[in-house]
């Protein structure tokens, strides 16, 4: 099959469907491929890289004119004319709000596949380009932020004094959210963030945010695994929430985008309530904005000084790794619709994948696909609602229970300092001294482990897991004591000592993995 890859031809657009390195993946497959000439150009590939890759330059009616064509938006009414009966075109379609465009391309006889309607679930996330520019686009919103931000993110103490660091507020912590908070922690700012799935906040605690939540809002999920818009009484219990945090925060990153849709989750007033020089940069400017005074495609600063970016464009800023990742998924893509590799094209509707991103095939329109069972789990039942309580009598409650939680901590601890006085009056000098190395051990132990960023528990966990080579020494020596019983603790402890250690040097090594580089 012969594959084209089109100059991209919406304004300021630098990316390209294909690099030279997935060039070569697609003939792998048994595909001839051909790129427009200076298709790469605005991701610095030039034509003379896409020939040592093995693909032919050719123009855009050639281009266009291939059994498969795969760009990266969609594509223009004259360049849909150009679509012979039977090809197929791979592209971001738009499927929710481009009915015209489905409709023109299954009237033409394409096979149409919408990269940004796959399946929400685990099988197609190495083909989920949506992931993919989302990960760019969290990442370069706060390069952005920063550029347009007055100070630093991380907080410095000099010899002419201190800065604090800057405070990041993050909405949503999807891929574009965890990206963000990932860039800012690793730029040194105190990030917070939020989003209505509970179940993600261990997700933002291990990217060293924290979790900021609103009580009894819940997130569901539709059937394809993408995100359902709030109900309105969820809506009311964020909203001040967004007022509280935005009021604090110097950067606000907002990523909350519903099949195309921004909802509204920073108001004008909020805005007002912002510090002078606070950067929000609104990531669903493209589907309107999150922000009410966002304006798609324009940065804007507002009566305040509250600077408001609304670029549609921040995966372009980043031409040569997005359009890679890009291109990766496109060749996973053809990886599954190829199956023997011998560049014959396969499309199975049967595949809840393919068809879920079909949009259009044998001059039909097959949008919207039949819903996916992403699980077979049951669904949670919905907790009932619960009654009304009088704040001052759940203040009183509240107050009270902290009262008797305070004692009782209280008589524990005397309990536990007058065993602790005896056992030390009473007992031998070397029992004395064990103790103190121990207690000394713990303190030592609970205060360097709980200041340990939740990003560093892994390699952490691994190496100190090491330590256990020293309980083992000691395990060693006491195996051959002629007393039963220290022989069979002896043997425990190695044991238990072992399986710390290769399991410990055995996380490190899968952790080392994840991070090495294809040569």
């Amino acid at each position: 099959m012969l594959i084209g890859i089109p100059k991209e031809t919406r304004t300021g657009e630098r990316l390209v469907a294909a690099t030279p390195k997935t060039v070569t993946q697609l003939r792998k497959l048994g595909h001839e491929v051909v790129v427009q000439s200076g298709a790469g150009l605005g991701a610095s590939f030039t034509d003379a890289v896409y020939e040592a890759a093995g693909a032919t330059i050719g123009d855009g009616p050639t281009v266009w004119a291939a059994d498969l064509v795969a760009a990266v938006n969609p594509p223009s009414d004259a360049e849909v004319a150009t679509l012979h009966e039977g090809s197929t075109l791979v592209a971001m379609l738009s499927p929710h709000g481009r009915g015209d465009l489905v409709a023109a391309l299954a009237a033409r006889g394409v096979t149409a596949l919408a990269l940004d309607a796959v399946p929400r679930i685990s099988r197609a996330q190495a083909l989920d380009v949506l992931s993919t520019m989302s990960n760019v686009a969290g990442y370069r919103a706060v390069i952005e932020a920063a550029e347009e931000y007055g100070g630093m993110f991380t907080g410095q103490v000099t010899a002419a004094g201190k800065t604090t660091p800057a405070t990041v507020f993050v909405i949503g912590a999807g891929v574009a959210g965890l990206s963000s908070i990932g860039a800012a922690a690793s730029l040194g700012a105190q990030v917070r963030a939020f989003d209505v799935r509970p179940e993600v906040g261990e997700q933002i605690e291990s990217m060293g945010a924290t979790f900021v939540q609103a009580a009894t809002a819940q997130q569901e999920v539709s059937a394809d695994g993408y995100a359902r818009e709030l109900t309105a009484e969820q809506e009311q219990l964020t909203q001040a929430m967004y007022a509280e945090e935005s009021a604090k925060a110097d950067i606000v990153i907002t990523t909350a985008l519903v099949r195309g849709s921004a909802p509204r989750t920073i108001t004008a007033a909020m805005v007002a309530a912002m510090k002078p020089g606070s950067v929000i940069v609104d990531l669903a400017a493209s589907g309107g904005g999150n922000c009410e005074l966002t304006v798609p495609g324009e940065k804007i600063v507002t009566d305040n000084g509250v600077i408001i970016i609304g670029y549609t464009d921040l995966t372009s800023r980043m031409p040569q790794h997005t359009s890679q990742l890009f291109g990766t998924n496109i060749v996973n893509l053809m990886t599954l619709l190829t199956p023997a590799k011998d560049g014959a094209f396969v499309l199975d509707l049967e595949d809840q994948v393919q068809r879920g991103m079909t949009v259009a095939s044998g001059g039909e329109i097959l949008w919207p696909p039949p819903p996916i069972q992403v699980s077979a789990a049951a669904p949670a039942p919905v907790a009932a609602a619960a009654p009304a309580v009088d704040p001052v009598e759940k203040a009183r409650l509240e107050a009270e229970e902290a009262r008797r939680t305070s004692m009782r901590r209280m008589v524990w601890t005397g309990l536990g300092v007058v065993l602790v006085t005896l056992a030390m009056t009473y007992s031998p000098t070397v029992f004395q001294t064990s103790f103190t190395v121990f207690a000394l051990a713990v303190f030592i132990g609970y205060y360097v482990i709980s200041n340990v960023s939740h990003s560093l528990h892994t390699p952490l966990m691994s190496q100190t897991n090491a330590i256990s080579g020293i309980i083992l020494v000691g395990a060693l020596l006491q195996l051959g004591s002629d007393n039963t019983l220290v022989t069979v603790i002896a043997f425990l402890a190695a044991s238990v000592a072992s399986i710390n250690i290769f399991g410990g040097f055995l996380v490190t090594y899968r952790m080392l993995g994840m991070f090495r580089k294809d040569a």
